[in-house]
């Protein structure tokens, strides 16, 4: 009886080390991952694959650690162009007196293409291979993003204000109709509706995005309960709480990407890890701006499926999820007064799989 001859593939990646996320806090020393037709075909050591297989090409790193790409939960990529344009100010401040202003002033297709551009180059650099972004011209971020090969969530904003990228409420939602019958069967290239916050989006607007969110089967991602500010604004102007109006208007759900969340209460904890929301933490803007702690330990522990971004280059000021992992992991312990609170695994499964699954 003769052995089976070995199995095609196209690549083979040795490594020192393999950290697959799944399962949890596991490292596969001296193995080797497989992959046909672009997707991962078997994970096992390099000994067994060299025998296993044969590879049309092989990447051998025996020194090095293989793990799954990070994911970049939230940002507004195009914003590299305005790094330390304000700092040292409160999240209002910051943005009704000097990024909108200076948004209104400067953004095109070009600034934004440029600026998306220079933020896959600093992703990648950092081990980021996928993006959940939120910015205007979703149309040239996708284009630019899908020709360099990086994957990404790409959101429609929807605002109460007109800018650059659209004049009217009808004019918002046709450009993310467009956004997504262009992309809707891409490999690379998912989208989303992005409504700004409950601050900058009426009732309307949320009951649309919401109609059509489901319509369309795509998540809503948006900025809540990111300052006391904001939630005592609310409740001045809607007598609720910004979760509890988003729940009135049918958008807490498994759809929503809910970003920065600092002010909650169990209860809130509670409902979002009963309805399926994904949460993204935004631990260096969130102390940039003093906006408060997002009690990322306490969401995780209850089941929240729980994210890592590192909000726009303009409240960070950077792109590194490294970074943005460490002050994640560091922070949880300190508000949760518990230093096992969002271990290295936890954390690191926060910033690759928790990103993808949102």
């Amino acid at each position: 009886m003769t052995n089976a001859p070995p199995e095609p593939c196209d690549l083979l990646i040795e490594a020192g080390y393999v950290v697959p996320i799944e399962p949890h806090a596991v490292v596969l020393e001296d193995h080797a991952v497989a992959v046909s037709n672009g997707v991962i075909v078997a994970v096992l050591p390099t000994a067994e694959a060299r025998m296993r297989f044969a590879p049309k090409q092989t990447v051998s790193r025996p020194d090095a650690a293989l793990m799954p790409g990070l994911v970049n939960a939230h940002t507004h990529n195009p914003m590299t162009l305005l790094r330390g344009i304000a700092d040292d100010l409160p999240l209002m401040v910051w943005l009704q007196q000097h990024i909108w202003p200076v948004e209104a002033a400067v953004i095109g297709p070009e600034f934004v293409a440029d600026g998306t551009t220079l933020a896959i180059a600093e992703m990648l650099r950092g081990g980021t291979t996928c993006v959940n972004e939120n910015y205007f011209f979703a149309d040239v971020q996708a284009a630019v993003y899908k020709q360099h090969g990086f994957r990404a969530l790409v959101g429609a904003v929807i605002i109460d204000f007109p800018t650059a990228w659209a004049s009217s409420d009808d004019e918002y939602f046709a450009r993310a109709g467009e956004l997504h019958d262009q992309w809707r069967d891409d490999p690379l290239i998912s989208t989303a509706f992005a409504p700004h916050a409950p601050y900058t989006v009426n009732d309307a607007n949320f009951e649309r995005v919401r109609m059509l969110a489901d319509q369309l089967d795509i998540p809503v991602h948006l900025h809540t309960h990111e300052t006391a500010q904001e939630v005592a604004d609310s409740i001045r102007q809607y007598g609720q709480r910004p979760l509890a109006r988003l729940d009135r208007l049918g958008l807490v759900n498994d759809r929503l990407i809910a970003v920065h969340m600092t002010q909650l209460t169990d209860a809130e904890i509670h409902l979002c890890a009963e309805r399926g929301v994904s949460v993204v933490h935004c631990p260096e803007s969130n102390l940039k701006l003093a906006s408060g702690f997002c009690p990322a330990c306490a969401l995780q522990r209850a089941g929240v499926n729980l994210a890592i971004g590192t909000d726009g280059c303009a409240s960070n000021n950077d792109l590194d999820m490294f970074s943005e992992n460490r002050t994640a992991a560091i922070l949880a312990k300190a508000v949760a007064n518990d230093a096992t609170a969002l271990d290295a695994a936890t954390t690191l499964r926060a910033a690759t799989l928790g990103g993808a699954m949102t």
